[in-house]
């Protein structure tokens, strides 16, 4: 049951519902979320139980990407590398929209570019180019490895950040930001130090075990950060798909990319998917030397699709496909109508967007969305538009909510507090697992622009105009140097001030879904890449899909992908959305209504 409490936080009651500590201050995630808490578990101070982080990232210097385009290649040691003292200042600084940047006069990309409407034209462009900068300016020119968060002073790397980053490099060179070779030269970079690093079940003087690797390491060493951080069996999972893309995209028959694909055969073929194994087919969250085995497990429809289609996929120590079963075995109690859309409920838009940033679920199903005539784009899809028709229906009186000013995610947040607000008490958070669906809703007037923006290749007609709204209304705060902030909060406001809070830095894992998918929009190039998988294509097809691009017949057919879309959006600056766009009948908005 849906209610809006005193202070104006939306949020479902559930019984049985368990608080798992998250990255921030205090922020909290239902337990009940279970496919989703893997993103947030930051480590174990009793078997079933996380101890809360602080905000951490990684303290590295900014480069210079775009001066690099035309540059020779640099060696690690000769890469020039800013003062942390100059960190801190950006670090701390308020964020003010940057002039626009050139675009580069050479773009070479492998599919044909969408064309683009005048009006979103530069905004896209120069979206994609900024927060591709982001992955290249943060990562450590010594090592490869990529902090959690950036600018900040903090000493953690990301290994679902290096995931995302192994990708974007490919998207530099398609789109002429980085030369190929500088591209080959960072990732076998990255590659050689993930393999180099030890695996053992020590404490300390480790990075992984078993083929995967803990969530945060220590961002110059690549040792495991602190004993509360967890063997994580997601994060490894966002690092595989990288590491995969890379084996994929790099098909050049010269030394480099030779040993940038037996780099990446190797580290994918370590990991031992069934040692993660829990005895009733489900994949555990993760594990320590401390404790064992994470009481907590994958299962319902979140990211951790990805985990089980690359442990089907893989050709050792390989899932049974009775897993993906054991894992859609809660679906029906997450399928059903959340503010005039009937999908498949994952209240965080970043569960309908990882997965996908990699793998295209368009026209292929498994035996479970075949019944329900959909396939998991479309589920994601009617996800946005759920997310979006809760912001019209602004049950929590947030400022500034509306048709375009939407998205809910996990994400930075302004404090763990309680303060009056229009005359009201009102409770706010700090990182936080902030969404809306039958599985719950919380909601603090916080929006994350990933939301958004990883949800572009979905959902553009009404992506576009929420991405165009949000720079043009509070750009000057919110769009920086490498794009949009992790988040703001029209609603909240320091004590004596009238401006509302914003986030001055950016997260790798919010970063990521806007690059990957803004890139899948406008050519597929990620996508196609991965279809080219030999994991991936088994993984799925063990899963049981079948139909579209795997090319195995589809028994009920296509889920009305030839007909118009039913929800385009008219005025959105896209004429040719219904044409361009993916054809995915359903998901009419019907109107906003309380999630029952």
């Amino acid at each position: 049951m849906t209610r809006t409490t005193q202070s104006g936080i939306v949020h479902t009651q559930q019984t049985g519902g368990r608080m798992l500590a998250v990255r921030g201050q205090s922020g909290q995630v239902p337990g009940h979320m279970r496919g989703g808490a893997g993103r947030f578990v930051r480590g174990l101070k009793a078997l079933a139980l996380a101890s809360a982080l602080t905000g951490m990232g990684v303290g590295l210097a900014p480069g210079a990407a775009w001066a690099q385009v035309s540059a020779p290649v640099a060696s690690p040691a000769s890469t020039p590398v800013s003062t942390q003292a100059a960190v801190a200042a950006q670090s701390s600084a308020t964020v003010s929209a940057p002039p626009a940047r050139a675009v580069p006069s050479v773009v070479r990309r492998n599919g044909a570019d969408r064309p683009l409407p005048v009006a979103d034209r530069a905004l896209v462009e120069d979206l994609e180019h900024r927060t591709f900068d982001w992955f290249w300016d943060s990562a450590d020119p010594t090592n490869g490895l990529v902090p959690d968060r950036f600018p900040s002073d903090q000493t953690q790397s990301s290994v679902a950040s290096v995931g995302f980053a192994l990708t974007a490099y490919g998207i530099g060179v398609s789109r002429g930001y980085i030369t190929r070779e500088q591209a080959v030269s960072r990732t076998l970079l990255t590659l050689r130090t993930m393999l180099r690093l030890p695996q053992n079940a020590t404490e300390d003087q480790t990075s992984g075990y078993h083929g995967f690797f803990y969530h945060f390491l220590d961002h110059k060493t690549g040792l495991r950060l602190n004993h509360d951080i967890e063997l994580s069996s997601i994060d490894t999972a966002l690092l595989m798909q990288g590491v995969l893309f890379t084996r994929s995209f790099y098909t050049a028959d010269t030394v480099e990319e030779r040993e940038i694909r037996q780099l990446a055969d190797t580290l994918f073929n370590r990991v031992d998917w069934r040692w993660m194994l829990r005895p009733d087919n489900r994949m555990s969250m993760g594990w320590s030397p401390e404790h064992g085995f994470l009481a907590n497990y994958w299962e319902g429809y979140s990211e951790g699709m990805m985990l089980y289609i690359l442990g089907l996929g893989a050709s050792t120590s390989a899932l049974e496909p009775v897993s993906w079963q054991a894992w859609l075995s809660t679906n029906a109690q997450r399928w059903g109508n959340s503010y005039g859309q009937t999908f498949l409920n994952f209240a965080p838009l970043f569960g309908h967007q990882y997965t996908h940033a990699w793998i295209d679920f368009r026209g292929i199903r498994d035996d479970w969305s075949r019944q329900k005539q959909i396939d998991y784009f479309e589920n994601s899809r009617r996800a946005v538009y759920a997310q979006r028709n809760y912001a019209e229906a602004n049950p929590g009186k947030w400022h500034d909510y509306g048709p375009n000013v939407w998205g809910l995610t996990a994400s930075d947040g302004p404090a763990e507090t309680t303060r009056t607000e229009d005359g009201q008490p009102r409770k706010f958070m700090s990182y936080s697992a902030r969404g809306v669906g039958r599985d719950y809703t919380l909601d603090d007037g916080t929006l994350a622009p990933t939301a958004a923006g990883g949800s572009i290749a979905f959902a553009p007609e009404i992506a576009l105009p929420a991405l165009r709204t949000m720079k043009s209304r509070y750009g000057q705060r919110i769009y920086g140097q490498y794009g949009f902030v992790d988040a703001f909060n029209p609603s909240y406001h320091e004590s004596g001030q009238q401006a509302y809070w914003a986030d001055n830095t950016y997260l790798g894992i919010d970063q990521g879904p806007i690059l990957l998918m803004l890139e899948n929009w406008r050519t597929g190039l990620v996508w196609d890449t991965m279809k080219t998988s030999d994991v991936i294509r088994r993984g799925l097809e063990r899963a049981g899909f079948t139909g579209g691009w795997l090319g195995r017949p589809d028994a009920q057919g296509a889920s009305g992908h030839n007909a118009a879309p039913a929800h385009a959006s008219a005025g959105t600056g896209h004429k040719d959305a219904a044409a361009a766009e993916p054809v995915h009948a359903g998901g009419v908005v019907q109107g906003a209504s309380q999630p029952g």
